[in-house]
């Protein structure tokens, strides 16, 4: 469940991302931008939940006849398609320059993921923070490890012998008796 007030909101350039993600690469040019965009979407949908990030997957469709789309997957995740002619770069820029007034900054960081390091340089201006997508996806993946490390059930470890499953008082007693003390 998000928290009532986001610890960070995190922007997310996309088509940088599936660019510099290695299995992200392989899903477009296998399957299409389309499948990419939608697996980007998912991963960051279940990293964004856990970290408790606002955040916003941002597009290029600067090439695409229309206006400008948001899609709310969750509370804490929006898919966004920049203005015919913006670029997704633009668009984060513009978030970054308004997040400088909103009452949030005093609550939430802001951070920026992207490899354009022309576009790192001007969002630091704005006071926000920058990861690498390389940096995301090591963060992602980290994130993924825990999750599938609470949901395994802990293995208590044994021994080969019965005493092993006693617990160390027990085992200390058994100890002391068998040496005569």
């Amino acid at each position: 469940m998000p928290r009532s007030t986001p610890v960070a909101v995190l922007l997310v350039d996309g088509y940088n991302v599936i660019g510099n993600w290695h299995d992200l690469k392989q899903v477009r040019d296998q399957d299409g931008l389309e499948e990419a965009r939608r697996r980007l979407t998912e991963t960051l949908m279940n990293y964004s939940a856990y970290q408790g990030y606002d955040t916003r997957l941002v597009f290029d469709a600067q090439y695409q006849d229309g206006p400008s789309k948001r899609e709310v997957i969750a509370s804490y995740l929006s898919v966004c398609y920049t203005d015919f002619g913006q670029t997704a770069d633009t668009y984060i820029e513009k978030a970054c320059s308004a997040f400088r007034n909103d009452l949030r900054k005093f609550h939430s960081r802001l951070i920026v993921a992207t490899n354009d390091r022309a576009q790192q340089l001007t969002v630091i201006g704005y006071g926000a923070e920058c990861l690498s997508a390389e940096q995301l996806g090591l963060e992602v993946d980290a994130v993924a490890l825990k999750v599938r490390q609470k949901r395994q059930p802990a293995r208590k470890q044994t021994g080969r012998f019965l005493a092993h499953s006693l617990d160390p008082d027990a085992q200390k007693r058994l100890s002391d008796l068998r040496f005569g003390k």
